[in-house]
């Protein structure tokens, strides 16, 4: 497996090109006061790792400049969702399976569902967003996960979603070989995967995500929004454990009070 050529991406996510980089610099948007608080604690805060390795960060400009309305298609149960559907934060995440930013992110994000998830506080939703410009596989991985889904159901898909990005390190390709055994570990028959994949069954439905992600204003991943209500917010891409918790836990302090 060869490495990923880190110039393609930003320190902040993959992008599908660099004239569409700048759009994308519009980072966590402003839904009015109640997130204000928050913004400006996570733009006070750096992330660093090591050498070569994709290192997001958040800066104060970056972090709390405005963004214009965003349009994004209702979260149904037809959706993969963690945690409560009614919960008061919901976070929208636009995500590549190959992409190693949005391999930071589900790590970061799982950490906030095993925190907020259970009590309510706090869901999360995948949605399909594969960058086949940059990871030719990755339109073929996210239909998998489809089939993983229509076949185990939702838990499916996230233990499915676990295992890929689990199962490869950060800046490796996903082994294709090993999709039919992360399925039938989900709890999914390996043969009624394979026809699934064979047959190309979710395979429109990945291009239809693609188009809604792109209408939503995505242009690289991870592209996550923040939903308090009907306010919106965008996550500027793979945050870390730490920022993405001070946001909650100051947007849950403006709530309660």
């Amino acid at each position: 497996m060869q490495p990923e050529d880190n110039s393609t991406h930003t320190s902040q996510g993959d992008q599908i090109s660099s004239r569409e980089k700048q759009s994308n610099n519009n980072s966590l948007g402003v839904p009015i006061a109640i997130v204000i608080a928050a913004v400006l604690i996570a733009g006070a805060i750096m992330y660093s790792g090591k050498q070569n390795t994709p290192t997001p960060k958040a800066g104060v400009l970056d972090t709390a400049q405005e963004t214009p309305e965003i349009e994004i298609a209702p979260v149904t149960e037809k959706d993969h969702i963690q945690g409560n559907p009614n919960a008061p934060i919901m976070i929208v995440e636009y995500s590549d399976f190959e992409c190693p930013f949005c391999k930071n992110f589900h790590e970061t994000m799982t950490k906030i569902i095993a925190e907020y998830g259970k009590g309510g506080k706090v869901a999360w939703v995948y949605r399909q967003f594969p960058l086949e410009q940059l990871h030719p596989n990755a339109p073929k991985i996210a239909a998998a996960s489809e089939c993983v889904a229509n076949l185990g159901g939702n838990d499916a898909f996230w233990k499915f979603s676990d295992s890929i990005f689990d199962g490869r390190g950060l800046n490796e390709l996903t082994n294709m070989a090993k999709l039919p055994d992360y399925a039938e570990e989900a709890g999914v028959s390996k043969d009624s995967f394979s026809t699934c994949v064979a047959d190309g069954t979710y395979t429109e439905t990945v291009k239809t995500a693609v188009a809604d992600a792109l209408k939503t204003g995505a242009r690289g991943t991870p592209y996550s929004i923040l939903m308090i209500g009907d306010q919106k917010g965008l996550i500027n891409g793979a945050q870390p454990y730490d920022v993405v918790k001070k946001m909650i836990e100051t947007v849950l302090t403006q709530i309660e009070a």
